[in-house]
């Protein structure tokens, strides 16, 4: 009977022993959870576009040696893309600005908060993207001064050039609606009228990914139809207040850059709207303006804390 009861042990050990093996065996046949997909279900974590991140101070998920290693290893592959410069963040809308100002119907800058300062000018640069050279001139001078622009771009010329176009937005500039072909747009159809202003929204979006917010008709000149339509595709329509006058001048007369600063200033006011062209006695012109401008006090409003919202 001893020996009975002995053998019946020894076999429950033995069963015990065998599911105990099996249970573990199942237990490294389960993959570990995939660190991506958590990861990218978390809020405030870094999705593999680096367009979010946990923030200082923020909590992290609890994970165990496994994740912590796939963590490393999905670190090093998106090492940089959490991280990127300012500019880049700004142009994808990653860092958004503080909307402070707005356009009055004079075209005018304004404080739309207090605590803001009224001595501010738009910088606006209109009829590219012509060239590399006149673009980068350009966008030298206004990092040089930390200072934003519009670049009132045409269609027709975006097509040439979108590598052009994709440089200013690359550089951290703002991009704006000139319409298609630069022509009278107030007493044209309203067919085309409209083609004018949302092929070139087309083009702009399908080049650089964001479409425009701010439309500006040629020669100032959109009437009422041009208005609406721009309305209908959410754009802040405007001409200008303080007209620098390059577009005046020629390659063939002297003192042309001497010229855009003395016109810019002798029509200097706050909230100045300046109107100006990717021209090469602008790109001359425009380190001396802005110093000049800096010296009597006035700041370079960034088009992006403007508010777009059509009242």
């Amino acid at each position: 009977m001893v020996k009975i009861t002995a053998a019946l042990a020894l076999c429950s050990l033995l069963i015990l022993s065998a599911c105990g093996n099996e249970g573990q065996k199942d237990q490294k046949a389960v993959p570990p959870a995939q660190t991506n997909e958590v990861h990218t279900n978390h809020p405030g974590s870094t999705t593999t576009n680096g367009t979010s991140g946990v923030q200082p101070g923020g909590s992290v998920p609890e994970s165990s040696p496994e994740t912590n290693k796939d963590q490393t290893n999905n670190d090093q592959t998106n090492q940089g893309s959490a991280s990127k410069p300012d500019s880049e963040d700004q142009q994808s809308g990653t860092k958004a600005v503080k909307v402070q100002y707005r356009m009055n119907k004079a075209y005018d800058i304004v404080p739309s908060v207090e605590g803001v300062s009224k001595k501010v000018v738009l910088l606006t640069f209109d009829d590219g993207p012509k060239k590399a050279e006149m673009i980068n001139g350009l966008i030298d001078t206004l990092d040089k001064h930390h200072a934003k622009a519009i670049f009132f771009v045409n269609g027709y010329r975006v097509k040439q050039h979108p590598e052009l176009l994709k440089l200013i937005a690359d550089r951290g500039q703002t991009i704006g609606n000139h319409s298609w072909d630069h022509i009278i747009l107030k007493n044209k159809p309203e067919a085309e009228v409209r083609r004018q202003i949302e092929d070139t929204q087309q083009i702009v979006k399908a080049t650089v990914g964001k479409a425009p917010v701010f439309f500006r008709p040629p020669n100032g000149a959109g009437g009422d139809t041009g208005k609406k339509i721009a309305k209908e595709n959410g754009l802040l329509y405007m001409t200008w207040s303080n007209g620098s006058l390059d577009w005046t001048m020629s390659s063939k007369s002297g003192g042309n850059a001497d010229k855009v600063v003395s016109n810019v200033l002798d029509q200097l006011h706050s909230g100045s709207n300046i109107l100006m062209h990717e021209l090469p006695w602008t790109v001359e012109a425009l380190d001396t303006l802005l110093t000049k401008l800096e010296s009597k006090g006035y700041t370079f409003v960034d088009p992006e804390s403007i508010d777009t919202q059509i009242k």
